[in-house]
């Protein structure tokens, strides 16, 4: 036994773990008390249970799982019963070329290794690790799965082919189902704003999107690709005979006792079909303006603006740059008894107390601009348009908003300036813009920097000069990335607004008639108090909310 010990020290000692004169002196405690050498190093806190059995796992040619470096992947969770991993104290990690990699307090439990094989059918690989990682890790992987409620219908009764009826009963299966719940209440425990199922050659790819960057989480094999894309086509009423033209649908998912509802969307490829899954958070929409990143001047300028009772304003930007986060915390402001709201949008993703929400069907003949015109018959005093996408709607939107109605919309533009010239370009008069347009709000979105990891430096002054620093107003100190645990070793946690507000000055509207140049009118906008986009983000990292690559991948 003490033989045994002293070979365990030396282990550790040559793996630096620990020093000889620690290994002496717990052999001085192990040999007058007669406690295991291991238990001793780690009551004196000169080693970790986990570095003891990692070095043992070694020695002994088994792998030892750190659940802070290796993350169970959904599809192996899904595998294994709770009540299974519970009892036998293991947790699946990975399955890789049809091999359930399992971590074990005990990798030497036949008997559990014996009911693995025959539960999950695959070859089992045995791993270690201590006893309170593995059930911390239970606690974490599968609590996430058991909290999820679907509120979906499942038309799939109707469909009498053979073959679908087996596809559902698939689809219904307890794995399925549970990996299925995983993916989603995961994306929702990461904060990510859409789920990407996507087929490849050889398996499937899941990926989420957070703060805007995708990041893959899994990969599944290709034998469980058709089920789990029929299930989530099941959830959201699409018709799982039909994968060779695109489908949209819509589902319910109750976590946590709240309810979140998913836009689903699926597009055939060459390896099947692809499905997105876009999350709508209710709390989106509740978001006061204050809370979206404006700098004091560019938020006053942009309030001055939707504070009067008529007028155009538009919000500028990409797809995915929170465009109608921005109209919907506008709207919350304006919205009150006395206001009579309308908006047209394709589609309603978020329903508005208090506000009348027309839902855009082109298929039936409700467009944009015959909304629009109906609009103008109910004697609304705000009208919302989701987006101006042709000479029709920018049209009856700018002579709604001369005719003594408040008209909020958005438009696909670079910059605020070019939201000026762009609808002179789809054939609205260049006066009647002028006259119309009060104000044109430009923003992208950005992450913000960890505040438990992000890093104080001081870069030379010619980086911060490329940067797009004024040269003599250089900040002594900027924050850049650098990652931990708690933003997913991202370095970045949660987004925030970089914006340029335009306000069409006397000056802007004699250009805007004589139809100048976007430069031209940014020119004339930045003498008159405009911050642009690129800016607004230096002063973000000038106040340590973001970093200098961060604003520069976002602004080009």
């Amino acid at each position: 036994m003490a033989e045994a010990g002293h070979r365990l020290g030396q282990l550790l000692m040559r793996a630096g773990i620990i020093t000889e004169r620690q290994l002496n002196d717990a052999l001085e405690v192990h040999k007058a008390t007669g406690s295991p050498l291991g238990r001793v190093l780690v009551d004196l806190g000169y080693a970790t249970q986990g570095a003891i059995l990692s070095v043992m796992a070694a020695q002994i040619g088994i792998e030892y799982i750190d659940f802070s470096a290796r993350k169970p992947t959904p599809d192996a969770v899904a595998a294994v019963p709770r009540d299974l991993a519970e009892r036998y104290t293991l947790m699946p990690v990975q399955i890789v070329d049809g091999e359930l990699v399992v971590a074990m307090a005990d990798p030497q439990n036949v008997l559990a290794l014996d009911d693995l094989r025959i539960i999950t059918g695959h070859e089992i690989k045995p791993a270690i690790s201590t006893k309170d990682d593995i059930i911390s890790a239970i606690e974490e992987y599968y609590k996430v799965a058991e909290q999820t409620e679907l509120d979906a219908g499942t038309p799939v009764e109707e469909l009498d082919e053979s073959d679908l009826e087996q596809l559902t009963d698939v689809t219904s299966d307890a794995p399925i189902v549970k990996l299925v719940n995983y993916i989603i209440n995961k994306a929702v425990a990461d904060r990510a704003s859409d789920i990407h199922i996507e087929p490849q050659e050889t398996d499937m790819r899941v990926r989420f999107r957070v703060d805007g960057v995708l990041h893959e989480v899994m990969r599944s094999p290709k034998a469980v690709q058709s089920s789990i894309i029929s299930r989530f086509k099941i959830m959201a009423e699409m018709d799982i005979a039909e994968s060779r033209r695109p489908q949209d649908g819509h589902c319910a998912v109750t976590i946590g006792g709240h309810q979140i509802d998913f836009r689903v969307s699926s597009l055939p490829t060459v390896y099947g079909e692809r499905v997105v899954l876009r999350i709508l958070r209710k709390d989106a929409i509740l978001l006061e303006l204050k809370d979206l990143g404006f700098l004091p001047d560019a938020l006053g300028r942009f309030e001055s603006s939707f504070r009067k009772p008529y007028g155009a304003i538009l919000v500028t930007g990409p797809t995915g740059s929170g465009k109608s986060t921005s109209l919907y915390a506008a709207v919350n402001v304006l919205n009150s008894p006395d206001r009579h709201i309308l908006t047209a949008e394709d589609p309603v993703e978020y329903r508005l107390p208090g506000v009348n929400q027309c839902q855009i069907n082109t298929k039936s003949g409700l467009t944009f601009a015959r909304a629009l015109r109906s609009f103008l018959r109910c004697s609304p005093d705000i009208i919302l348009v989701g987006e101006i996408r042709d000479q029709e709607t920018a049209q009856i939107a700018i002579e709604s908003a001369l005719t003594g109605h408040l008209v909020l919309s958005t438009l696909h533009t670079n910059d605020a300036a070019g939201a000026v010239t762009r609808l002179v370009e789809m054939g609205v008069e260049p006066f009647l813009v002028s006259s119309a347009l009060d104000c044109v709000l430009a923003q992208r979105l950005c992450r913000r920097l960890c505040t438990e990891c992000k890093e104080e430096y001081s870069p030379s002054s010619k980086a911060l000069i490329d940067a797009g620093f004024p040269e003599d107003n250089l900040p002594d100190s900027i924050y850049k990335a650098v990652g931990c645990k708690k933003c997913g070793n991202t370095g970045y946690r949660g987004r925030m607004g970089v914006h340029e507000v335009l306000l069409l000055s006397e000056e802007i509207s004699r250009l805007t008639v004589a139809e100048a140049t976007a430069e031209e009118i940014k020119k004339v906008a930045i003498a008159d108090g405009m911050r642009t986009l690129k800016q607004d983000g230096l002063e973000k990292v000038r106040m340590g909310q973001t970093s200098v690559e961060e604003v520069l991948r976002v602004i080009v």
